[in-house]
């Protein structure tokens, strides 16, 4: 009995080392990825946090505590600012994902040069974003592009003048160009989620007798959900946070049209030298961006469950 005892205490030692092991190892493989993440993201993060705290001078900084966000409460600009990226974005998103939706549904199809089309429909995706700023910007001045002789053509213009000279019209000139610029994203995500529906639930429907309309939203509209809610999250922070087609195509004019959170930053930390400021409206952008997270996270929860 004292020998059977001995002999399981001894094989469970070896166990309880290659338990140890199979624990251990996974952590020394990732660590390389997660020491990089540590110092591209989470160092930079808290650095950024911390100036918020901080009243950046010429030569020098203070500690001022909870000052830069008072501040942030009598900044009418900010309160524009906030105002310009919630039109800049729910816009964008609006036209990118159901126009992204259509081409999904329609490259979904076979048709004749279907290879082709898919290229171009997912060409504006490869373009910098730098440049497809500046060949909007071009397309809407009335010397070097077309755009506004058309819209003068039909009637939607009194002259031919650039769009992004007038305060009342100048936000549409950037939103056109990022609906350009983010529809491949729905596209391509979308058209994925499509394929992987089974063919067999549309046939079975058609036969039943429901119409194309009903075989969309009972079929292929409760799979596409999960897929939708993801896309649209990350879109959504993607669009809030991104500042280069509005700054190089307006640099958030004029008369302050065009000027969003993000553009507002870049020029508070590196034109207006205030990094403290700068980074305290970085802070409350990414609280906004973590509380909209969390709510389409939880929907989106909600959605698989009844799927």
């Amino acid at each position: 009995m004292t020998y059977a005892v001995s002999e399981i205490r001894s094989v469970g030692k070896p166990r309880r080392k290659r338990l140890s092991h199979a624990t251990i190892e996974p952590w020394l493989y990732l660590s390389p990825a997660i020491i990089l993440l540590v110092i591209v993201l989470l160092v930079p993060l808290v650095i950024g946090i911390s100036y918020s705290f901080r009243k950046f001078s010429a030569f020098k900084s203070e500690y001022v505590g909870l000052g830069q966000y008072q501040a942030m409460l009598s900044d009418q600009v900010l309160g524009q600012a906030l105002v310009n990226t919630l039109w800049w974005t729910v816009a964008s998103l609006f036209f990118q994902f159901f126009l992204g939706l259509g081409l999904a549904q329609l490259l979904d199809k076979p048709f004749w040069g279907r290879k082709l089309v898919q290229a171009l429909v997912f060409l504006p995706w490869a373009v910098p974003s730098f440049l497809s700023g500046l060949t909007w910007a071009w397309l809407f001045n009335p010397i070097t592009g077309p755009l506004p002789h058309w819209l003068f053509a039909l009637g939607l213009k009194a002259e031919p003048t650039n769009v992004l000279s007038d305060p009342s019209t100048a936000m549409w000139g950037p939103i056109v160009a990022n609906i350009w610029f983010g529809i491949p994203f729905f596209a391509i995500t979308l058209l994925a989620a499509l394929k992987s529906i089974p063919s067999e639930l549309h046939e079975a429907a058609a036969i039943d007798g429901a119409s194309p309309w009903q075989r969309f939203t009972k079929v292929t509209l409760p799979f596409l959900a999960p897929t939708i809610a993801i896309t649209v999250m990350l879109r959504t922070i993607w669009i809030a946070t991104f500042a280069d087609l509005i700054f190089v195509m307006t640099e958030g004019g004029p008369a302050g049209s065009t000027n969003t959170v993000p553009v507002y930053i870049y020029v508070s930390a590196f034109k207006s030298l205030d990094k403290g400021y700068a980074s305290a409206v970085a802070v409350l952008l990414l609280v906004l961006l973590i509380a909209y997270a969390i709510a389409l996270i939880a929907i989106r929860r909600t959605l698989v469950r009844h799927v």
